[in-house]
């Protein structure tokens, strides 16, 4: 088994709640028959059983493609400030709803230079100030030839548990799985200016699949 896949197809931080979905479910079907309320219990079983689905994803082979870290709809491409590093970038934020999957994989191969957490509200992921004023963790990792790429968990309205599992000093390589955020969210990428960016608003994503942007050979 791939060790960066020990939990393929369901993701491990979902199996509380599908165990337990599941167990209400049967117990209400088996003591107070098959009614309204059993019917509702299985509705929501299969919801949770749907968001927290974890499938395996081939890796694009390309050195200079930054990889989509989620799925879900893009709902940025601008150039702004990296407000983490404090240079000018090149930022592009996908949005998730609840039926996406929700697992993050790393868009680079590099190392992990900081992890900085901050509280905050739990505005709808969708609002631009979900960036600045919600809840979010970032991780900064830096490239071989230097160049330095932010990703950000952003917690959303409904989202109130941000999971990263990687540290200063680790070692991520593209499609590596590094965190979880449940139930609905958005992340920010933030890259170099000189980035080309392979996607455009409205434009439907794919975690590890999608290329986002292409990095400009450095000189």
């Amino acid at each position: 088994m791939n060790p960066n896949y020990p939990h393929p197809i369901f993701a491990r931080e979902g199996w509380p709640y599908i165990g337990g979905t599941f167990l209400l479910a049967v117990l209400w079907t088996s003591f107070a028959d098959f009614g309204f309320i059993a019917a509702i219990l299985w509705v929501l079983f299969l919801l949770v059983l749907q968001f927290f689905r974890d499938p395996p994803r081939v890796v694009p082979t390309a050195p200079d493609a930054v990889l989509c870290p989620v799925d879900g709809q893009v709902v940025k491409v601008e150039q702004t400030k990296n407000p983490f590093t404090q240079e000018d970038a090149l930022l592009i934020s996908v949005f998730m709803s609840i039926f996406n999957v929700h697992c993050q994989r790393s868009p680079v191969d590099g190392i992990i230079e900081d992890v900085q957490y901050y509280p905050g509200k739990f505005l709808s992921a969708d609002l631009d100030k979900a960036s600045t004023e919600n809840e979010r963790n970032a991780v900064v990792a830096q490239l071989k030839d230097g160049t330095r790429i932010t990703f950000v968990q952003v917690a959303g309205l409904v989202a109130r548990r941000i999971l990263c599992y990687v540290q200063k000093g680790d070692e991520l390589k593209k499609g590596q799985r590094y965190g979880f955020i449940r139930f609905g969210s958005r992340v920010d990428v933030y890259l170099p200016t000189d980035a080309t960016p392979c996607v455009t608003i409205g434009d439907k994503v794919l975690g590890t699949e999608t290329i986002l942007a292409k990095l400009a050979p450095k000189a």
